[in-house]
């Protein structure tokens, strides 16, 4: 199945694109199909209850059906039990959960943790935060020439003084795609944990957790298609049975007294309050509409587009591409002496969508020599005749501006 007969199969299953108009920003949100849109409809429509509290009919099923969401998940991202996967609102909470939680009861003065170049703000400030407090250090690992982390600089770098190692999956910026397995050796050969965040892997690769042999893997819903709210924090069993709750409330306590709390075990211990129910249930029918679709199928199709699209870019004398020539379905630009809000207003006016800005990246921008870029990032929609509408509406923001 090439790229445009892909495009033109799936294109019909998003009720929020019409016809002519060019989605490419699936690295900020992805649309949904009808499927999720459908799974979250009846959610709230027909089978709305709560969930782990009620004794009558309703509940039990809806807590069934949310549970199974769970070890849907599980199964997904190859997790060894249910169990390791806490929901959350998304990939920031629970980046910030594990700040908290575990960071925040291990790290001492003297500990250093190692981010890269690359990082979202969601992977740097929650650390910022938990390092300050416990008298730790951060230490930041280069970039290669074309946009990927360098692991051997970052080998270079790790002492047994690190404990943890947080590292983006596949850049939102550059697309590039981390060597998970090796930085997962290199921050075990110290000691160290590895978080992974993986917002941009989970729509476009498959992923085995146990494969990758991280800790930590973190991802949001609404970049898989999915509802917005909803998000996952997978982690080692070990790990969350020590970590101690970050919130208190409803639904994650064992007994509570005015005298003394104990607390319910992992996952129900991260849960407290009544949870995003009908996003969980959205949540997995995205899941089950990537799964139909294929992985490999997805990450092949986006590959040929992000192929297309730089090759086409690359022929604009005045453009000027970022990351590497095999990113994952992320292409960021710059059009010469064109701001790139300027790029984004005039392509909306064409009809198509774009990213333009520091993408809650502004590290990446400083390293860059840039204050921002344009990104066009592809979904399972798009196809052929959006990278054509690109094309033809940078040539105008040429035109426009001599």
């Amino acid at each position: 199945m090439n790229g445009e007969e892909l495009a033109l199969d799936l294109v019909a299953d998003f009720p929020a694109i019409p016809p002519g108009w060019s989605y490419l920003d699936t690295a900020a949100t992805a649309q949904k199909p009808q499927a999720v849109i459908d799974a979250i409809t009846r959610g709230y429509d027909t089978t709305y209850a709560t969930v782990h509290r009620g004794v009558y009919a309703r509940s039990a099923d809806m807590t069934l059906a949310y549970e199974a969401a769970r070890r849907r998940v599980a199964r997904f991202v190859g997790a060894a039990s249910a169990d390791e996967i806490v929901f959350v609102r998304g990939a920031t909470e629970a980046i910030n959960l594990v700040a908290q939680s575990w960071a925040g009861t291990q790290l001492k003065a003297g500990d250093r943790i190692l981010l890269s170049t690359l990082e979202h703000h969601s992977n740097i400030v929650p650390w910022q935060l938990v390092a300050e407090r416990a008298g730790a250090a951060i230490d930041v690992a280069p970039l290669t020439a074309d946009g990927r982390i360098d692991l051997d600089a970052a080998e270079a770098m790790l002492t047994p003084r690190h404990r943890l190692v947080a590292l983006a999956h596949i850049s939102n910026v550059l697309g590039s795609v981390l060597d998970a397995q090796r930085a997962a050796t290199l921050a075990h050969r110290v000691g160290a944990k590895l978080l992974l965040d993986g917002c941009q892997a989970v729509p476009r690769l498959p992923v085995d957790v146990q494969a990758l042999g991280c800790d930590f893997y973190v991802f949001s819903g609404h970049k898989l298609y999915g509802p917005t709210g909803i998000g996952c924090l997978w982690a080692r069993a070990e790990l969350l049975d020590a970590m101690p709750p970050w919130q208190g409330g409803g639904a994650m306590i064992d007994r509570v007294s005015f005298e003394r709390t104990t607390y319910a075990p992992p996952p129900a211990r991260f849960e407290a309050g009544t949870p995003h129910i009908v996003g969980a249930l959205g949540l997995a029918a995205a899941i089950d509409y990537v799964e139909d679709i294929g992985l490999d199928r997805i990450h092949a199709h986006e590959t040929a587009l992000v192929r297309q699209t730089r090759d086409a870019l690359g022929q604009l004398n005045s453009v000027r591409l970022f990351g590497p020539e095999d990113s994952a379905g992320i292409v960021s630009f710059a059009v010469e002496g064109v701001h790139p809000h300027d790029v984004g207003t005039i392509l909306d006016e064409a009809k198509v969508a774009i990213r333009a800005g520091h993408h809650c990246a502004q590290p990446l921008m400083a390293a860059l020599g840039v204050d921002a870029t344009a990104r066009a990032s592809f979904g399972v929609y798009n196809g052929p005749q959006d990278i054509v509408a690109l094309v033809a509406g940078i040539e105008r923001v040429r035109r426009v501006f001599g």
